[in-house]
């Protein structure tokens, strides 16, 4: 067991941890062996020896006074001793003052031997977890990319990421997505756990709105340098997302740099996500004017925001043309669930005697004509 601080370096660079952190680790599994080789109920310490390039163990026991309550605590008893039986040892020694016992783990043979392995094992292994654990929890809403490995019974996709599996729930794929073994794929870190029977666990999902602003930020440079910034999102996955954008350039338009010349920056985007139709808005801090933009395509009126008694806004009330009610609604309710989560305000629509001409303003209606029989007229 000599020269032991010969192999942190290497187990460092194996591992890849820092060397400080090994060290650490040795260090407990040498005190942890002892109290378990030697004797559980003493407090022990490890000390590094940089002559002997080795790891020292000591037993460490407080003097105490012959009264003090502490000896009786039969848990804690072996952490110290009485000052009258400690100066059998030395009588120089005072109160509070450490004796500090010497023990080699060598005298225990392959007893030792077997359970330093197995204490040093642990511990490196609990160090990797931990720092994989921290290394990946840091990465929670960011994009990975992996190749499938297998696909259980219920459907979850597990993935390799790098030196970890991780598992893609059949919850958080895209509705008609099937995967199998070999397949390269895209997700975003939902969720990151430790469990000390299975190790790091590692939840991966397509179906957050994050996963489509990582999309973007791949596909589109100006939202990855930041000259653009995604304000907001909103998916029902596999069918429809909105997008609120920012530019921080005033040369910059949001908008058009994310779509792309002819489509292409949104429309790879889309293809990732199995064809979902992709709006992007323009945000503003305006909520009325925000809340008209994200209503698209559907033409509107006016809108008025209700706020509750603590101030703070609560409901939008969309009055529009009759003509862009269902536009407003979309399919299934589709557009009218988007901009209420990408808002976060319920909406009410109400209709008004106006109707939109083929130029899309809005215009009120014949008179002495109803407004739905304006639109066929």
């Amino acid at each position: 067991m000599e020269k032991i601080l010969d192999i942190i370096d290497a187990i460092a660079h194996e591992k890849g941890l820092q060397p400080e952190k090994v060290t650490e680790a040795l260090k407990t599994a040498f005190a942890q062996t002892a109290k378990r080789v030697i004797d559980r109920n003493f407090a022990f310490v490890a000390e590094i020896n940089k002559e002997t390039k080795s790891i020292d163990i000591i037993q460490t026991i407080t003097v105490v006074g012959d009264d003090d309550p502490k000896l009786l605590d039969e848990e804690n008893a072996p952490a110290y001793i009485s000052i009258t039986d400690a100066r059998e040892y030395d009588d120089q020694v005072e109160l509070e003052d450490q004796l500090q016992v010497p023990h080699s783990l060598e005298e225990y043979g392959r007893t030792g031997a077997s359970q330093l392995h197995r204490e040093i094992e642990f511990h490196i292994q609990r160090l990797v977890e931990d720092e994989l654990f921290n290394k990946y929890k840091s990465k929670t809403g960011t994009l990975v990319t992996g190749r499938v490995t297998s696909v259980d019974a219920q459907n979850a996709t597990y993935i390799e990421v790098d030196e970890v599996r991780a598992v893609l729930p059949m919850r958080s794929r895209i509705k008609g997505e099937v995967f199998v073994k070999g397949d390269h794929l895209k997700a975003v870190v939902r969720r990151v756990n430790m469990d000390k029977e299975n190790g790091i666990q590692i939840e991966l999902s397509r179906t957050s709105p994050k996963f489509l602003e990582e999309l973007l930020a791949l596909e589109v440079p100006e939202i990855a340098d930041g000259t653009v910034i995604v304000e907001k999102s909103a998916r029902i996955p596999g069918e429809r997302a909105k997008v609120a954008l920012l530019s921080t350039h005033p040369q910059v338009d949001a908008v058009g740099a994310t779509v792309g010349v002819k489509g292409v920056r949104i429309n790879a985007v889309s293809s990732e996500l199995i064809g979902e139709n992709i709006d992007c808005v323009e945000f503003t801090s305006i909520p009325e004017l925000f809340i008209s933009r994200v209503m698209s395509p559907a033409i509107i009126s006016h809108v008025e925001i209700v706020k509750n008694e603590e101030g703070e806004a609560e409901k939008a009330i969309i009055t529009l043309p009759v003509d862009q009610k269902s536009k407003a609604i979309g399919k299934s309710g589709i557009n009218i669930r988007l901009a209420s989560m990408l808002t976060g305000l319920n909406i009410e629509l109400i209709e008004n005697d106006q109707v939109t001409n083929e130029d899309g303003e809005i215009e009120e209606a014949k008179d002495g004509v109803d407004a739905l029989e304006a639109l066929f007229n």
